[in-house]
């Protein structure tokens, strides 16, 4: 119905594709009719990449030349961007995808240009390198899209989007996306769009209905306490926790490792190959946590996570939004977490009223809380155990039955929950670490 071109269609059934998200529906036939530049706002883990690069793909022609060139903040997202467009497009022989970005030798990039790759998806500082270098000409591109536009500006990119775009035809379309509608996405349409139309799915900004969000208020030098209590006392996170530099993230992913939790840490000076080894465990779900900082957690596509823990708030308010939608994909439900420190209670205060949501205060649990929930949670997971696993295997059952009579039932489940919990029973803190707030400002 939204009028894309066949090919595409039968890709999209076959990865399962159906029925368009909000932004997908509004943008895909503005862009497939109309030739005026546009820009879409929306949350973060809706379909934007789809929202822009389905109509596109469906009008790209015969021309090996650059037709489309989609710019965005990071490599992590450049490549998320790029495998999407190839799986759009498979089998269509006139669209070729093309990949550049630092982090990857750029003679490999020339070759793949050279090919004649007519949809380009880039980072500002390889697309600016291989303009400088004559490798890459966007005279006659029809398309451009900034993806996560505000980013590229935050991250300091002001000058190669300037030179890039001043390469790009006045006559081209240009597509901006954004989660969210900041003072850096208004200067990027003034300089480089004219008289966008606007399409916005949800209130400007607003974080998603299926996300909850929490915050925890502690002095800053029991920040990394609460932070240990907070993993213990919740079951079965599958998430990313955000730290604001990359020391920083280096340093709590190193100590949560210590302390024996399953994580790693991502930021910009881990190489590209460690990271797609880390990429490739945690969506496997080997690493529960993964340690990151803003940039490096861009292009990150997963859609079953069921934390975001913000161990420290973002300097850029707005950022909060790309954060928290990291969780509560695809329907799912999600929890956002802030550790904050008292000072700190004014921001939340400024969350709220960006996003448009309500943060609920939660006092930090203490050793007893921590040590209850688990062993409830264990015990219901026996509870819940199928015994039928143990079918055929009587012998071992029996011998194990034979080795525990000597045992009364209360002695062996204290020695069951022990062995379970040595750890946890012995090593945790029990003193209250949380930090006064005044009732009126809870």
């Amino acid at each position: 119905e939204l009028g894309l071109a066949p090919e595409i269609e039968n890709n999209l059934k076959e990865v399962g594709f159906s029925v368009p998200t909000p932004i997908q529906g509004k943008t895909i036939p503005f862009i497939l009719k109309n030739r005026q530049d546009l820009i879409a706002l929306a949350q973060t883990g809706t379909g934007k990449t789809a929202a822009f690069g389905l109509p596109i793909l469906s009008q790209i022609g015969l021309s090996k030349e650059p037709q489309a060139f989609i710019i965005c903040p990071t490599r992590e997202l450049c490549l998320q961007i790029a495998d999407d467009l190839k799986s759009f497009s498979r089998g269509m022989k006139n669209i070729s995808v093309a990949a550049v970005y630092g982090g990857e030798r750029i003679d490999i990039q020339i070759k793949k240009l050279r090919s004649g790759a007519n949809v380009i998806v880039g980072t500002p500082g390889r697309v600016h390198d291989l303009i400088r270098r004559k490798n890459l000409k966007l005279g006659n591109v029809d398309w451009v899209v900034l993806d996560e536009a505000d980013e590229m500006l935050d991250m300091g990119f002001k000058d190669d989007l300037d030179a890039i775009l001043s390469e790009t035809p006045e006559g081209r379309q240009t597509l901006l996306f954004s989660a969210t509608m900041s003072k850096s996405v208004h200067s990027i349409a003034k300089k480089y769009m004219s008289e966008a139309h606007e399409i916005s799915v949800g209130e400007k900004n607003t974080g998603s209905d299926d996300v909850c969000h929490e915050y925890y208020a502690v002095n800053a030098r029991d920040k990394f306490e609460a932070l240990k209590r907070v993993l213990d006392y919740t079951s079965n996170v599958y998430g990313i926790l955000f730290c604001r530099t990359r020391m920083e993230t280096q340093n709590i992913a190193d100590k949560l490792k210590q302390a024996g939790y399953n994580t790693e840490a991502l930021h910009g000076d881990i190489s590209q190959t460690n990271r797609a080894k880390i990429m490739a465990r945690f969506k496997k779900e080997q690493i529960k946590v993964l340690v990151a900082t803003d940039v490096a957690a861009r292009g990150i596509d997963v859609n079953n996570l069921t934390h975001v823990i913000n161990y420290n708030i973002p300097d850029q308010r707005e950022a909060y939004t790309h954060r928290s939608g990291r969780t509560g994909r695809a329907g799912n439900k999600g929890v956002s977490i802030s550790i904050i420190t008292p000072r700190e209670k004014r921001a939340i205060v400024e969350l709220e009223s960006i996003i448009g949501k309500d943060f609920e205060y939660k006092q930090v649990p203490k050793a007893e809380d921590i040590c209850k929930r688990r062993v409830d949670s264990f015990v219901e997971r026996i509870e819940k155990t199928d015994i039928s696993l143990a079918e055929g295997k009587e012998d071992y059952v029996l011998e194990s039955i034979e080795r525990l009579k000597k045992l009364k039932k209360e002695d062996l489940i204290k020695k069951v929950v022990a062995n379970e919990f040595a750890t946890l029973l012995e090593d945790k803190k029990s003193f209250d670490i949380n930090a006064s707030l005044k009732i009126s400002e809870r």
